[in-house]
């Protein structure tokens, strides 16, 4: 549960992850679907319930517990740093340190050490069109620019990945490469949490759909079972959820 004064924007809400899935969550705006995601990634600290990480009880205060714990978020604004350049964003708050007393003392940063990494792990997951790992995000596509938040996320989020409406701001073809991206690191076995309002997306690749309302897990629905209007229906209230759910 969580209040903010008089208003419950989290009540009593339910939710799980199961491995190498990806599971979708949807609901109407002020649903509470924000609420939910920012109690599982540290950035809000729920007045009751409790989070669990493998069957192990947590106690999130900040999004760096969470980040300890393996769980890496992607926000809807990218959290990048558009003057710095790929490698550094990918490294953006756990810089590496050169070897010895120039980093432990002199603080400097190993910058070739951070651009192999960052180079490794664009071309991982297929996104080395990026010609220069050096360059700006800011001259970087809308795509692209999701792609390193992802590309950083899946390089240290060890437990679960959460995605914030990854596909909101682009168009058809970078919403597909996206698509594509999120699919890839599920095959790599990191679970995925995935907040959309865009459905034909959520239907694409969901492995089940969490439906949010008023503050509390209304229904968890398997897409093969239910059509998208169905979904609509049941986030609205215009139509009685299953009792049961897959």
């Amino acid at each position: 549960m969580k209040r903010y004064g008089t208003v419950i924007a989290m009540d009593g809400a339910d939710f799980d992850l199961y491995p190498g899935e990806i599971c979708a969550v949807i609901g109407d705006n002020g649903a509470g679907k924000s609420t939910l995601i920012k109690a599982l990634s540290g950035a809000v600290v729920p007045d009751h319930g409790e989070v669990l990480v493998d069957g192990r009880p947590v106690n999130f205060k900040s999004p760096d517990d969470a980040r300890s714990e393996g769980i890496e978020t992607v926000y809807q604004n990218l959290a990048l740093s558009p003057a710095l350049s790929i490698a550094n964003n990918m490294f953006l708050g756990r810089e590496m340190r050169k070897p010895g007393v120039l980093g432990s003392v002199f603080r400097m940063m190993d910058h070739k050490r951070m651009q192999d990494f960052a180079r490794d792990k664009l071309s991982e997951l297929g996104l080395m069109t990026i010609q220069n790992i050096n360059q700006a995000v800011e001259t970087l596509s809308g795509g692209q620019r999701q792609g390193v938040a992802v590309a950083r996320a899946a390089a240290f989020g060890s437990k679960v990945i959460i995605l914030d409406e990854p596909t909101a701001a682009l168009g058809v073809k970078e919403s597909r490469r996206v698509l594509e991206l999120i699919l890839d690191v599920r095959s790599r076995g990191i679970p995925i949490i995935l907040i959309s309002h865009n459905m034909p997306h959520v239907f694409e690749v969901a492995d089940r759909i969490h439906v949010h309302r008023l503050g509390k897990r209304l229904c968890v629905i398997d897409p093969r079972d239910y059509t998208m209007s169905d979904a609509v229906a049941f986030m609205t209230g215009a139509k009685e959820a299953p009792e049961q759910a897959a």
